[in-house]
């Protein structure tokens, strides 16, 4: 791989109930853990950090070869959902849901631009 950039983070307390940070200082967040995990849920997750980025991620590249595709991105959008669950053998598993919004290109179009996306 021809490494085009490196993100540097370091977790520390405890885990989940702990502290996160970029070594750019751009990310510096107090963690906990959700309610629906028996935290206070006060501070962010690794799911809601996991999720922004994802979204993020899959829609530069869906912008790129729907730019490339001549498609009109305009008001584009993706949205993300990171679940976090027990897995039959007690470990724990995470599944992710993402909804494009494409409004200005047509169904069978829209499911080929994230189709490919999902590829990038």
């Amino acid at each position: 791989m021809d490494v085009l950039y490196t993100a540097e983070a370091l977790s520390t307390g405890d885990g989940r109930n702990g502290h996160g940070s970029t070594t750019s200082g751009r990310i510096d967040v107090d963690l906990t853990a959700p309610k629906e995990m028996g935290g206070s849920g006060t501070g962010t997750n690794p799911e809601e950090l996991f999720a922004v980025g994802y979204a993020a991620c899959f829609h530069s590249a869906l912008r790129m070869l729907g730019k490339q595709a001549g498609a009109d991105m305009t008001d584009s959008s993706v949205g993300s959902k990171v679940s976090l669950g027990r897995t039959d053998t007690g470990g724990f598993g995470l599944a992710v849901e993402l909804e494009v919004i494409l409004p200005n290109v047509e169904g069978a179009e829209a499911q080929k631009l994230a189709d490919a996306a999902h590829q990038v």
